[in-house]
């Protein structure tokens, strides 16, 4: 009798959770992809839409773009986000052409451009739970890997320009080994070797084979891929008005030479520096800093007459890095020389790790990086032991020069002539 109550009370439970549990279902949960949502599969496809398949495969070029049931949910949800994709198609004017030269550079599908809408809703500067950062969503270590830079002064996970090129260059990486490129799709969500595994497992090497081996995200990953390309190409159809971008200008991109102080060079501009920011995102401190070893692209609205020489004040002549101390020296009409003064390298800033204390909260306490911590001092894991020393600032390391001459700084202007006035990979 007792075993009874208990079973029954044991189902009512269960019962009671299972109600819970789908009242607080959210289709349109945003998952670490920043915008990808989960969807539920139904034994039966009874939501055919003919509509669908054809428009698909009248744009289908090099990535086979599949019409399934899955595809058809990420169809419904994205065509009813009508603010949020009419936005992304004003911002597209800006960024598509980006992509569109860094994947032709690889011989990438055109398609591919697609990635970043769920990737991050095109937001450069968008961070996911688990750390990748940037327009492309990279991953530290893969980011590494591949060429991009990140210090105490810059992130180029955030660089449109240079994570185009090394989300292109980990396309051809991940196509040459997989053969397909809706599993190279599935492999820059989840990785290699997960896709491989699934391969094995599956005993094929067609995605949607092999998907219910792949992770949960990874599943609705290519989908949603293929929804979000068929949404921003039949906008029109979905009555989805594309948002005018505040970044679909003409620009001009800038060698610089020296650092430059982005706020000071939007007010000689009389522009939001806000809009300046979002030209160049990849800046975390809002200075380029540019040296002659290593000059930085700078990304700015074309000059006008008007503002002409107050720009070229900031450029040339008033911008001064308090850490570097650099002053103009003197200047003719082509360009600028200016001296640094020099500077003793800058002490090794150390901290003792207490009880309780992770990355994070260290991060917070001396304003930098987890990654930047973790680089410095060459840690693996985010596993820390108490009493553990850990370098918290990067140490400066200036080259000396010969004390017979001062090092000389250039700032080279460059127009570019394209029509987009977009900068090419430098």
């Amino acid at each position: 009798m007792k075993t009874n109550a208990f079973l029954v009370s044991f189902c009512i439970i269960a019962l009671i959770s299972f109600k819970v549990t789908a009242q607080k279902y959210d289709p349109l949960l945003v998952v670490d992809t920043m915008i990808v949502p989960k969807i539920i599969e139904t034994p039966l496809f009874t939501e055919y839409n003919g509509l669908y398949k054809d428009r698909l495969d009248a744009v289908q070029q090099r990535v086979p773009l599949s019409y399934n049931e899955s595809v058809h949910k990420y169809i419904d949800i994205y065509s009813n986000r009508s603010d949020q994709f009419g936005k992304m198609l004003g911002m597209s004017k800006y960024y598509f052409p980006i992509f569109e030269k860094a994947l032709k550079a690889y011989d990438i599908p055109d398609e591919i451009k697609y990635l970043p809408i769920i990737e991050s809703n095109m937001n450069a500067k968008a961070v996911s739970r688990v750390g990748a950062t940037g327009i492309w969503q990279f991953m530290f270590g893969t980011a590494k890997g591949y060429g991009l830079n990140m210090d105490n002064y810059v992130d180029e996970r955030r660089d449109p320009v240079e994570a185009s090129y090394a989300a292109a260059a980990y396309f051809r990486d991940a196509y040459e080994g997989l053969g397909d490129w809706l599993l190279a799709i599935a492999a820059y969500n989840c990785g290699r070797g997960n896709v491989d595994r699934a391969i094995v497992k599956a005993n094929s090497r067609d995605f949607w084979e092999i998907r219910p081996y792949l992770p949960a995200e990874t599943r609705n990953y290519v989908p949603a891929f293929i929804a979000a390309l068929y949404v921003m190409k039949f906008s029109d159809a979905h009555n989805i008005k594309q948002q005018p971008s505040a970044l679909a200008i003409a620009t001009d991109s800038i060698q610089v030479n020296r650092f430059v102080s982005i706020p000071a060079l939007a007010e000689a501009m009389d522009m939001d520096p806000e809009l300046l920011y979002a030209l160049n995102p990849s800046y975390k401190k809002k200075v380029i800093n540019g040296t002659e070893a290593t000059p930085k692209r700078l990304v700015m609205p074309r000059i006008t007459l008007d503002n002409f020489a107050r720009v070229y004040d900031v450029l040339y002549h008033t911008t001064e890095n308090p850490e570097s101390r650099i002053v103009l020296a003197s200047n003719d009409d082509r360009r600028v020389v200016v001296k640094k003064k020099p500077i003793d390298k800058l002490p090794v800033r150390y901290h003792r790790v207490s009880p309780g204390q992770n990355l994070s909260t260290i991060a917070d306490q001396y304003h930098v990086e987890v990654q930047d911590i973790k680089a410095w001092n060459r840690l693996k894991t985010s596993v820390l032991i108490p009493g553990q020393r850990l370098i918290v600032s990067q140490q400066a390391v200036i080259k000396s020069t010969s004390s017979s001459r001062s090092p000389k700084q250039y700032i080279s202007l460059r127009e570019k002539s394209t029509a987009s006035g977009q900068s090419g990979k430098i």
